[in-house]
């Protein structure tokens, strides 16, 4: 059993599903607080509510599963588990490009039920790890070209060499206790300023 309390959305539009839901998961140590019969109803009070997982039906009215969990997740990233009767590769691949973490074949198992949460947060945590790491890696290299573009600046405004101006560069930074980067950026702006003042 995981020791996190999870705050659980469910989409299931059978009755008798829908029940066994609400009493499993607080008998897991979770709290059910968004049940939705539609996929419209779910994506609506996902956005009110934010919870913490999505257990949702592929086949309900007016949006199926599927589509409710791409709507939510191009929003904002969040686990899915999706229950079907069908697995057929058709539905396999539309789940896997709407950001479906893991699947439920009913009918459902309690354990099978305590492992795809398991599995769809471990996966999820994974996925944002990895998703934190490139956008650190694409920060970095941008604020890199940033700096050498502001370091060329300063060549060339100063005259100094390479070393000279980087070494203003973060001399300037540490007076100021700002980034390098943002340093960098106030020096291409008000070279921008600057060359249009000069085209005046």
């Amino acid at each position: 059993m995981m020791s996190l309390q999870l705050r659980i959305a469910i989409a299931e539009d059978e009755r008798d599903m829908q029940d066994f839901f609400r009493t499993v998961l607080p008998m897991l140590g979770h709290e059910v607080i968004i049940s939705a019969e539609t996929g419209k109803q779910l994506v609506e009070r996902c956005r009110a509510m934010r919870p913490d997982l999505v257990i949702t039906d592929i086949r309900m009215p007016d949006m199926d599963g599927i589509e409710a969990t791409r709507t939510l997740y191009q929003e904002e990233p969040l686990p899915v588990i999706l229950v079907t009767a069908y697995h057929d590769e058709e539905t396999i691949q539309r789940a896997e490009t709407a950001g479906v973490m893991a699947y439920l074949v009913k009918p459902i198992k309690v354990d099978d039920l305590q492992s795809a949460i398991t599995l769809s947060m471990r996966r999820f945590e994974e996925l944002q790890a990895m998703r934190s790491e490139v956008t650190d890696l694409r920060r970095a290299l941008e604020d890199r070209k940033l700096l050498e573009r502001a370091k060329g600046i300063v060549m060339k405004r100063l005259a100094v060499d390479e070393r000279l101006a980087y070494l203003r560069l973060r001399k300037l930074a540490n007076d100021r206790n700002w980034k390098s980067a943002d340093v960098a950026q106030k020096i291409v702006s008000a070279d921008e300023i600057f060359q249009a003042l000069e085209r005046e």
